[in-house]
């Protein structure tokens, strides 16, 4: 019997922006502003060889009780301006942007991340995403937002209407012939014409083709409408499920939608967030577990969140006592704002009587319980454990690598790359060098010229 050959592991590094992984009361935390972070946080992916760097976006700072949440971390520079400066001081780590489709205009877009493909020699990418609620809206000239399905329907014409425009370049109009004063082949390079329900617009796109032709298109959305949009549209998919059988079930999901569209399975990769706690040991690991979730769900914290279920101040209560007794706020208008995790809890009274029952039966206050149910650590244990199961989950089709979110900011990947990555080089998984000089090489993904000469023919 012939052996499955070994998949190669992806691996990326998220750099921690506006949530509550981040520990930045830690005395090892650095600036999430300062150019520096930045910088040392790109150079270490680079070093361990890692495929891109991930930014997330925040287009506003949440609110809690009509005030700035300032349990997060708060604030985050633009991102074309930090991914520009980022593509200076690397050489070969992939760029990776999130840029809204409900609040931005695709020639804008377009222009942005193809000057980007040509400042860092063909290594930008985009996480396309939607703006799901009327509060971010309010920062943006248009206000409101869109009902989910004409969100997605604006988004997929977004993504088709900037690739017409990185299209609209063929690659070969530059002549630039000192001798007859001749610089465009064609004076018609870079036309357009696009009239559909959410853009009318024509001219000519004034960037040229750049070294990826598009950059690599990424998507975060778990809704029926997200997975199809990427099957039929994303280089890549940006998944929460990063446990081995949720994994392997959306996996299979997100794969088989692929045929329907033309698709071969490589054509898509799913990398989910994943977060880890590294020591020597595994028992130490244990321990570190315990100790950064305790970091990152302080006494207030803890309210704070609990405040996302019961729709009602709490800071009168305390977080190392009981829950409280009385029913959650189920009323249209909500205390959080701009805050993806209400969205979880689509009925907040079953949810309240779920957590008073595990509240009770294993003696939990609010912050004991807020601590046991949120997010735990995606990998914990020694390196050589962290690398096996990295390694298992691949192999077994419950991802094709990892977006690593650490949990201190910039120095939490440094461990990582000395000591995982290395155990993952030995077993010939993981590149020891890169071998490109492009994110859709690094990625084996197709050029897109060379997918549509395909297509073609």
């Amino acid at each position: 019997m012939t052996s499955k050959p070994l998949k190669q592991i992806h691996l990326a590094a998220h750099f921690p922006g506006v949530n509550n992984t981040t520990v930045w009361s830690d005395p090892k935390a650095g600036s999430h502003i300062e150019f520096s972070s930045f910088a040392h946080f790109a150079r270490t992916a680079e070093r361990a060889k890692f495929d891109f760097l991930f930014l997330a976006e925040g287009l506003r700072l949440r609110e809690q009780g009509g005030k700035i949440y300032d349990l997060d971390v708060v604030g985050r520079p633009d991102t074309f301006t930090v991914l520009a400066a980022l593509a200076a001081v690397t050489e070969h780590l992939g760029l990776t942007g999130t840029i809204n489709s409900t609040f931005n205009e695709p020639y804008e877009v377009a222009r942005q991340f193809a000057s980007l493909d040509h400042l860092s020699g063909g290594r930008s990418a985009w996480n396309v995403v939607t703006s799901w609620d009327a509060f971010t809206g309010e920062n943006f000239r248009r206000g409101g937002f869109l009902p989910q399905e004409e969100r997605y329907s604006r988004a997929k014409e977004f993504l088709a209407t900037a690739n017409e425009l990185f299209d609209s370049w063929h690659g070969d109009e530059i002549l630039a012939d000192p001798a007859r004063g001749v610089f465009l082949r064609d004076a018609k390079a870079g036309s357009f014409v696009h009239s559909g329900q959410h853009f009318d617009i024509h001219g000519q796109f004034n960037v040229p083709r750049s070294p990826q032709g598009r950059p690599v298109v990424f998507q975060a959305g778990d809704s029926e409408e997200g997975r199809e949009f990427a099957a039929s549209s994303a280089d890549a998919i940006f998944s929460r499920y990063a446990a081995l059988k949720e994994g392997q079930a959306f996996y299979a999901d997100v794969k088989n939608r692929l045929a329907k569209y033309g698709r071969r399975s490589d054509q898509l990769l799913i990398l989910p967030a994943a977060s880890f706690a590294l020591a020597d040991t595994d028992a130490e690991a244990e321990d570190l577990a315990r100790e950064v979730r305790r970091q990152q769900v302080s006494g207030a914290t803890a309210l704070k969140h609990l405040e996302f279920v019961w729709n009602r101040d709490l800071s009168s209560y305390d977080p190392e006592g009981p829950l409280p007794d009385i029913d959650p706020d189920v009323s249209a208008d909500h205390i959080s704002k701009g805050r993806a995790q209400v969205r979880m809890y689509r009925d907040p009274l079953a949810t309240a009587r779920e957590w008073r029952e595990l509240a009770a039966a294993n003696n939990w206050s609010i912050r004991d319980l807020v601590i046991n149910t949120g997010n735990r650590q995606t990998f914990v244990g020694s390196p050589t454990t962290i690398a096996k199961t990295i390694n298992d989950y691949v192999q077994a089709d419950a991802s094709d690598g990892f977006i690593l979110v650490p949990h201190i900011t910039p120095t939490g990947l440094d461990d990582f790359a000395d000591k995982v990555v290395p155990l993952l080089q030995e077993q010939g998984v993981f590149r020891t060098d890169y071998e490109g000089s492009t994110l859709r090489h690094h990625l084996g993904l197709e050029h897109p010229d060379a997918a549509d000469d395909r297509a073609a023919s």
